[in-house]
């Protein structure tokens, strides 16, 4: 039997016909489970989510004496035996599998390589015993997931809650916070060629099927390819048609698609900085096979190189601080190399969290299984502290990569931000409207700035402190309420001008206007505010 699941399409129209008939969907699960079960459940906290289909598929079936039908169909509902056996990796009756699969069957799922067939208990019925019900267990994960627009699934290996112990090196990794992540910041622009670099199990290409004429996604995991396979085959739809063209490819970055040019990229790569300790497990889905941060550094160095003019790459990475150090000390070299290595690219970064060195092993060394306070979890712990040790690092930053290649001849730009706190969901769009703004302002002069009739987004608010009884705030706070949710402290000049900002005058006539209430000259507030104004309309306050 192979260790991932099979590319059969008819078997699998079957399949996918009966889980949308199950109701096994993002809502239908939610619907099934509750919001306490739910919850928990994405807190990897599987026990309230056990005690919600606990009875899901167990009714006796050679008792014949209920006749209960109603109330034994809804303790034996579909969803419930699905939740059971691909996301909880429980055992369930081979009966209840062939009815929550109607059309597939438990022969299918086995086919298929979803499910096995072992031994089972026997029941009692009437007060005599009866032949063993045999059990089906499910060989990988299969758990629904979509976005507005789509309902899809997703496999992938067993999780770490099902297995019970470290998982195998070659694991590969199903839907998880770095995945949505990406998911929720990358641009959903209309592209004829897309790449997914590092698909693992297919989630990115799956979102990339909505907008791309065609795909191509690579990994250097040959089990990952496979569960990528399936889970496009699985995502294909009578109704609204075939997937676009896909092509799988093996290899290590960029390797498989050199000399190939694509209008988007996107990547979660195995950025996760790991020693080289080769007593350490280096499970694929998360290490590259580099050194510290070096796998995020050449990817930076080297995605300009397929993409076509207006392109864009958007990635996760982690990046090391040494002492004495910024992240963007760190992130300007890094671009700087990358411009003198070849493309020049418009780069904007934006650092979501950092962690000192020994909150970053703490996360790491417990993931895949490793228990704290055991042996195996000492060990990485320590090899992680003495990896970044011998590098003197003092942090390590988590962040979002957006680079994009000029379709003109003009000088990139580059922002460097910081946001650790809740930001807009999707993001996507706003990374949209943040590359048009920063591009149009490379590309357009402050005399232009100026003769723009800029208005306040609808989403900025102010807010004014100041001491009980004075006249006057001390402190004036723009608030942006989506995107990277910036706020700006605004003082006399910019406050005035954001107070007139409706789109009737332009920045130029407005300034001018404020400098002859406050008798200034109106070349100093222009020089004063046009920086501001800069920084506000490339994230989206003006508009």
């Amino acid at each position: 039997m192979s260790d991932t699941p099979v590319v059969d399409e008819d078997l699998v129209a079957l399949l996918r016909a009966d889980l949308t008939a199950a109701r096994f969907t993002v809502h239908g699960v939610a619907d099934r489970l509750g919001p306490v079960a739910s919850a928990a459940l994405h807190r990897e906290q599987p026990l309230p989510a056990l005690l919600a289909t606990e009875r899901s598929g167990t009714r006796d079936t050679s008792d014949t004496s209920d006749t209960s039908d109603t109330a034994d169909t809804a303790a034996d509902d579909a969803c419930g035996v699905l939740i059971r056996l691909f996301t909880l990796g429980r055992p369930v009756p081979a009966s209840a599998l062939a009815s929550a699969l109607p059309t597939l069957g438990v022969e299918g799922a086995v086919a298929l390589g979803l499910v096995r067939v072992g031994g089972g208990r026997a029941g009692v019925a009437a007060g005599r015993s009866t032949p063993p019900e045999r059990e089906v267990a499910a060989t990988c994960d299969l758990r629904p997931y979509g976005d507005d627009a789509h309902d899809w699934w997703v496999a992938s290996d067993l999780s770490e809650l099902v297995v019970g112990g470290p998982l195998r090196r070659d694991h590969v990794l199903g839907i998880g916070g770095a995945s949505t992540t990406l998911a929720s910041w990358t641009v959903r622009r209309p592209v004829e060629r897309a790449l997914d670099l590092g698909t693992g199990c297919g989630v990115q290409a799956l979102h990339l099927t909505g907008h791309a004429r065609a795909i191509v996604a690579t990994d250097i995991s040959e089990r990952a390819l496979a569960y990528a396979a399936f889970n496009v085959a699985l995502a294909a739809s009578e109704h609204s048609g075939a997937v676009p063209p896909f092509e799988l490819l093996a290899g290590d970055l960029l390797d498989p698609v050199a000399g190939q040019r694509f209008s988007l990229v996107v990547s979660n790569p195995p950025f996760v900085i790991t020693p080289r300790d080769e007593a350490l497990p280096l499970y694929e889905y998360r290490d590259g096979g580099r050194a510290g941060d070096a796998l995020v550094r050449s990817l930076v160095r080297q995605v300009g190189t397929v993409l076509e003019p207006g392109g864009i790459a958007q990635f996760l990475g982690n990046w090391e601080v040494p002492a004495g150090r910024t992240w963007r000390d760190v992130w300007g070299d890094w671009l700087e190399e990358q411009a003198r290595d070849g493309i020049a690219l418009d780069a904007w970064v934006v650092q979501r969290e950092s962690q000192d060195p020994a909150e970053y092993a703490e996360l790491w060394a417990r993931d895949g299984g490793a228990l704290p306070g055991s042996e195996a979890h000492s060990q990485m712990y320590a090899a992680w502290l003495r990896d970044f040790a011998s590098r003197d690092v003092e942090r390590v930053g988590f962040g979002v990569v957006t680079l994009q290649r000029p379709a003109t001849d003009r000088p990139t730009w580059r922002s460097l931000d910081e946001a650790h706190g809740p930001v807009s969901a999707p993001m996507g769009p706003a990374i949209d409207a943040g590359l048009r703004a920063r591009t149009w302002l490379a590309e357009h002069s402050d005399d232009d700035v100026l003769d723009v009739a800029w208005s306040c987004a609808p989403d900025v608010t102010e807010e004014r402190h100041g001491r009980p009884g004075a006249e006057d705030p001390s402190v004036i706070l723009v608030r942006q309420g989506g995107g990277l949710g910036r706020v700006v402290r605004a003082g006399t000049l910019l406050a005035a001008y954001l107070g007139v900002a409706d789109g009737e005058l332009t920045a130029r006539a407005a300034l001018d206007a404020i400098a002859e209430v406050l008798a200034l000259e109106p070349e100093q507030v222009r020089a004063e505010t046009l920086p501001q104004l800069r920084d506000l309309v490339a994230d989206g306050l003006l508009v």
